[in-house]
């Protein structure tokens, strides 16, 4: 699945040495506002601990991870909404993402310079908030006014936008974005033409120095974004953006070593894409055989013939059945014949609906 997630912030956060660390890529990272213009885009896997222990016992030929595609936008500044900065090319290209990885300056550091010349993360997520609402009114607005001329006609569903613009107006007037508020399934159908920025989902980067990785959440500066994003159902993933860039250099056999000196279990980068895998409420299953083990990307909620069809639209055309056993349960009976023979794969029909780990085999005819 083609999903994306934009890499947000204002000038000088990290957003483009972390996208380097996410995906190698190369961006320039350089200490001075704009430094991306052009986005960046980057496919990156999704780690996975199910699909390693499945590679483990199965030892297949062949291994493919899932992906998502990470996009580095140029940094925003106040006034964007109004064309200043790159603030026009910037809010397009958020446009066209799924989700957004708001990253908040969390470190202190006097070589590196700050637009504002200083460092508060809430001011940082508010002017980013800001523009992101105030150019949502300008498309609301516009939407407004075509109502208008149209309801006249007694088209329902202009009839239903005036009374809805102007209600979200109202409430990002008192700062609240499109995904605080609650919608009608008909209303919705009207948003989801406007595509609304603050409608997508959003979850913030604490990028913070070595020195802060120990404290995590619980440091003072990354305490006050989580107390202030917390409210609203986002998440705040804790990471080093220097740190990860110096792991992601790093041959595979040194980085535990080098994740043990620093005092991590793992590279703050596999939560942050966990993070941004689930925010766009995806799901894994897998196929697994000697030839290859792989994971395939769904949205939750997706019924067995749907799954199929990721992996070809002949495979949900022609859907007969699914063979299905939970990843764990492979794992621990060690082959699909042992868990034929120990009877428990189980045969699912066209309703079935897909579990997060299921590990499938599709019959099908065409």
């Amino acid at each position: 699945m083609a999903l994306s997630v934009g890499i947000v912030g204002l000038p000088n956060v990290g957003k483009s040495t972390l996208f380097n660390a996410l995906s190698n890529a190369g961006a320039e990272a350089a200490n001075y506002a704009f430094c991306t213009i052009e986005p960046n885009h980057g496919i990156v896997p999704v780690p996975d601990k199910r699909l390693d222990e499945l590679v483990r016992v199965i030892e297949p030929k062949s291994t493919v991870q899932t992906t998502v595609e990470f996009v580095d936008i140029a940094g925003l500044v106040a006034g964007a909404s109004k064309g200043e900065g790159l603030g026009n090319q910037f809010l397009a290209h958020i446009r066209s993402v799924d989700a957004i990885a708001h990253v908040v300056r969390c470190f202190v550091d006097d070589n590196i310079q700050h637009v504002a010349n200083k460092v508060d993360p809430l001011d940082d997520i508010e002017t980013i908030d800001t523009e992101l609402i105030l150019r949502d009114i300008q498309s609301l607005e516009k939407r407004l006014e075509r109502a208008r001329k149209q309801a006249k006609s007694g088209d329902k569903t202009e009839k239903l936008a005036l009374e809805l613009c102007p209600r979200i107006i109202e409430a990002m007037n008192e700062g609240k974005s499109a995904r605080e508020l609650e919608f009608t399934d008909a209303e919705v159908e009207i948003l989801e033409a406007l595509d609304l920025l603050t409608a997508k989902p959003v979850f913030y980067v604490a990028n913070v120095s070595e020195d802060q990785l120990g404290d995590g959440l619980e440091d003072p500066l990354v305490k006050r974004v989580v107390d202030y994003v917390s409210p609203k159902g986002a998440q705040v993933v804790v990471i080093s953006a220097n740190i990860e860039a110096e792991i992601a250099a790093l041959d595979p056999d040194e980085r535990a070593e080098f994740l043990a000196d620093v005092g991590l279990e793992e590279a703050g980068l596999n939560k942050l894409i966990r993070t941004a895998y689930e925010l766009l409420e995806l799901i894994t299953y897998f196929t697994a055989g000697e030839k290859e083990c792989r994971a395939w990307t769904i949205r939750r909620g997706t019924k067995a013939p749907g799954a199929a069809g990721v992996i070809h639209t002949d495979f949900e055309r022609g859907f007969i059945k699914a063979e299905v056993i939970a990843w764990d349960l492979l794992v621990e009976l060690g082959s699909e014949a042992a868990a034929k023979a120990a009877g428990k794969l189980r045969i699912e029909g066209k309703e079935y609906v897909v579990s997060d780990g299921d590990v499938m085999h599709f019959r099908f005819n065409v």
